[in-house]
């Protein structure tokens, strides 16, 4: 089995990030992979494709502290994700 490259899989990311399903999510998941998508390395698209497949309802309220991530999300890339900065309306 081929691995898809690291622009593939970005790009197939950056597409998950933005269909969601809802305008809200596709603002805060979409907004969080154009804010900081550029300097990722393999690890944090891996986390982030662990992210997408989680249900809409479940990052948006781990995101705005409404309930706890698991722990696997835990880490700076959370952080980051939990500012809420990246969203433009």
């Amino acid at each position: 089995m081929i691995t898809p490259d690291l622009s593939t899989r970005l790009a197939r990311a950056k597409f998950r990030a933005w269909h969601r399903g809802t305008r809200e999510a596709d603002y805060m998941i979409g907004g969080f992979f154009d804010a900081y998508h550029e300097g990722w390395d393999e690890a944090q698209l891996v986390w982030f494709e662990k992210l997408l497949d989680e249900e809409d309802v479940d990052i948006m309220s781990w995101a705005l502290g409404t309930a706890e991530a698991p722990p696997e999300f835990h880490g700076e890339q959370f952080t980051a994700l939990r500012k809420l900065d990246y969203v433009r309306i």
